[in-house]
């Protein structure tokens, strides 16, 4: 690796060291390709996203050949979600391994070259004889900068890897196609192929449209508890109540997550926030967590919460000759289920492949790879539309902000008390190794009948007109939380 940019010219630039930025430069030096990756800021980023790591994104990881990126950095591992609807809880685990038999697992061409870059490794928090011998899938936990500090690592490794600090403030362009960069105070850069990591507020996802914005819909704020005392080990936490959902899970031995959504487009003032989390979110957490809760919010530290927007953008197709949007550049979701690294991370093993039988000079061939993001965008719809979508539709109804939309909240925790199909279906869903919309569209429709059920039984014969009419709204509430995001999902 070239610690700054010598050459001018590259076969691929890459614009942002995220999660995504690094795997995908990675993974095009692997092919042997000359690789410039440009991060505005190299250092390690304190931020609450991007800490639970699904299956199905793990799995990409060992595709790519970079798994390792968790080990050393005192991970959790993930068995599955502890869901606690008031005073109630269910628990939900992963999908057994054979679900792993229908779904792509072959590595990205020439991402293993040793031998073991798609396994993990014992270290202090994690053990692989353990691993191994479950007989379900896992994700896992972390910090994030811990996390990222690490696919950096393994990315500038690479010899075909140039790393550039410095903010790209424009596309160079020749006519409609980009050819490169401009790089403040450090020049002009080309490149046959520029890919666009740029994240959450990525400056250059308009060149695929002039309205290609995302949407924001609530906001999370974050607070680091130290030795939690969690209800389920090993186990991410969805609580449920009278406040907005709350996340909970353990992302180092003596440090715990907690995202408490604030049903919100613009995120209150700090007096208010820290009133909702005192007053609202702390008397509804189960027991054992309020003493770490309440310790986190007295602290000293004027940073007592970070704060994110919850956005959602659906993909546009990349048709901008010279020009690839990945990650969060591209498109978004909420994070409530933990999707959007398994959705990036899915995109580059996708996009790795696609790209891997063209020679470098090919790469600047316009048509060729038109089409390639013509079988890109098609290619990975499965997957988006799923974690997407239900992103948005459990959002909607743990969120229950209106009486259709809490009977359907009802029902979908007692839909999972039921067992079998009623959590394996979901939770494959949820974890990314299911990536098929019908099987999505059955089980949201399931849960609303079942809601349904449930509300005819309680209310009985007397109440038997009351609980119809509710049904009926409930029933049109899901078809309008459900249908137009998933069909803006696939027909985009």
């Amino acid at each position: 690796m070239s610690s700054s940019a010598e050459s001018k010219e590259y076969d691929v630039i890459v614009i942002g060291a995220g999660v995504i930025g690094p795997c995908i430069a990675t993974a095009m030096a692997r092919q042997g390709r000359s690789v410039l990756i440009v991060e505005r800021e190299w250092t390690k980023p304190n931020r609450i996203v991007g800490e639970l790591l699904q299956p199905s994104g793990l799995k990409a990881l060992k595709q790519l050949g970079m798994v390792q990126a968790v080990n050393n950095i005192d991970a959790i591992h993930v068995d599955g979600y502890y869901i606690g609807f008031y005073d109630k809880n269910v628990y939900v685990t992963y999908p057994e391994k054979s679900v792993l038999k229908d779904i792509d697992t072959e590595p990205v061409p020439k991402a293993i070259f040793k031998g073991d870059e798609d396994k993990m490794v014992t270290d202090n928090t994690l053990d692989m004889k353990d691993w191994d011998n479950t007989s379900n899938v896992r994700g896992v936990a972390f910090h994030h900068g811990d996390f990222l500090m690490s696919l950096r690592k393994i990315c500038l490794d690479e010899p075909n890897v140039t790393k550039l600090e410095g903010t790209v403030i424009s596309l160079l362009k020749d006519g409609n196609k980009v050819i490169g960069v401009k790089v403040a105070d450090k020049g002009e850069f080309r490149s046959r192929i520029t890919i666009s990591c740029d994240g959450i507020y990525s400056k250059f996802r308009k060149e695929l449209g002039a309205n290609n914005v995302p949407s924001v819909g609530s906001y999370f704020v974050g607070l680091d508890l130290e030795d939690a005392v969690l209800p389920r080990k090993n186990h991410g936490h969805v609580l449920l109540g009278k406040m907005a959902p709350v996340l909970v899970y353990q992302i180092s031995p003596h440090h715990t997550r907690i995202l408490c959504a604030i049903r919100s487009q613009k995120l209150p003032k700090r007096e208010q926030v820290l009133t909702y989390l005192k007053d609202e979110v702390l008397p509804q957490l189960p027991e054992s967590i309020q003493p770490s809760f309440m310790k986190a919010l007295e602290s000293d530290d004027q940073d007592v919460y970070k704060s994110m927007p919850n956005q959602y953008l659906v993909a546009k197709q990349n048709k901008i000759p010279g020009l690839i949007c990945l990650g969060d550049s591209l498109n978004m979701r909420h994070p409530l289920t933990g999707g959007g690294m398994t959705v990036g991370l899915n995109d580059t093993v996708l996009m790795a492949k696609i790209l891997s039988d063209l020679s470098n000079e090919e790469l600047s061939d316009d048509g060729v790879i038109l089409e390639k993001m013509l079988q890109f965008h098609v290619d990975r719809k499965g997957l988006d539309t799923v974690i997407n979508t239900l992103s948005i539709a459990l959002y909607s109804l743990f969120a229950a902000d209106s009486k259709p939309l809490s009977l359907l909240q009802k029902g979908c925790f007692f839909y999972f008390h039921r067992g079998g199909e009623c959590v394996s279906g979901p939770v494959g869903l949820l974890s990314g190794l299911i990536p098929k919309p019908m099987v999505l569209f059955n089980h949201f429709f399931a849960v609303a009948f079942y809601s349904c059920y449930i509300n005819f039984k309680e209310k009985g014969w007397l109440g038997f007109p009351i609980a119809l009419w509710e049904n009926i709204v409930a029933l049109i509430t899901a078809a309008f939380v459900l249908l137009p995001n998933l069909f803006k999902e696939i027909f985009s």
